[in-house]
């Protein structure tokens, strides 16, 4: 689990721009949330910082802060995208909880998008997105209201492939590997459908970031 933030830097998240995420606040302030990885530095001047999809998240689903004096440790990220082949070693809670933290995650995308294009493009997967293809694919996919596969139910799997930038989505049935490949597409993606090589395996999709 992710460390707790204090009072004062649930004040600074709780302050962040409503519509760009960005954080106004001292600059030990803002680098400790960058630590905790709520926050980001924007590469370009004024550099200014913003909430990561984590961060929006923390200031969607507020949690009881800890005292001023806690210590500011690096924690992971506080959501985990579901691409569907995970070993079940870890309880899957669905619910309004987890719909909220999808949400938060692909608005913090979007954002992200929005912030690190060139041109500004909310439509085109940006560099963090090119660099976790398999996670991002998963958030565009159960953003879009698509199931993940589980050890216990069938759903969407997401896996790396030999190609450095794309990932291969794979459904139990046609009518759902189409319905992920038109959920992405919707997401920015470039998706082209494919069969598999075992004779009568079906068909995936193999999806890439579109750049342009």
């Amino acid at each position: 689990m992710a460390k707790p933030t204090t009072a004062a830097q649930r004040r600074v998240i709780a302050a962040a721009d409503p519509v760009t995420g960005r954080l106004t606040g001292t600059e030990a302030q803002l680098t400790a949330l960058v630590r905790l990885r709520l926050a980001f530095r924007h590469p370009r001047p004024p550099h200014a910082y913003f909430l990561t999809p984590a961060g929006h998240r923390v200031r969607e689903e507020p949690e009881q802060a800890v005292p001023e004096t806690a210590p500011v440790e690096p924690a992971p990220g506080v959501f985990a995208a579901r691409t569907g082949t995970e070993d079940g070693t870890h309880a899957v809670t669905d619910g309004p909880a987890r719909q909220r933290e999808v949400r938060a995650a692909w608005l913090g995308l979007v954002e992200m998008r929005r912030m690190t294009n060139p041109d500004a493009d909310r439509d085109r997967p940006c560099a963090w997105e090119r660099g976790h293809l398999v996670q991002a694919a998963a958030i565009a996919l159960e953003a879009a209201g698509r199931t993940p596969a589980t050890p216990d139910r069938e759903g969407y799997r997401v896996t790396a492939t030999p190609q450095p930038e794309a990932v291969a989505v794979r459904e139990p049935t046609p009518e759902g590997v189409r319905a992920c490949a038109e959920a992405l597409e919707r997401a920015g993606w470039q998706v082209s459908e494919h069969s598999e090589r075992a004779a009568g395996a079906g068909r995936y999709v193999l999806v890439s970031p579109r750049r342009g």
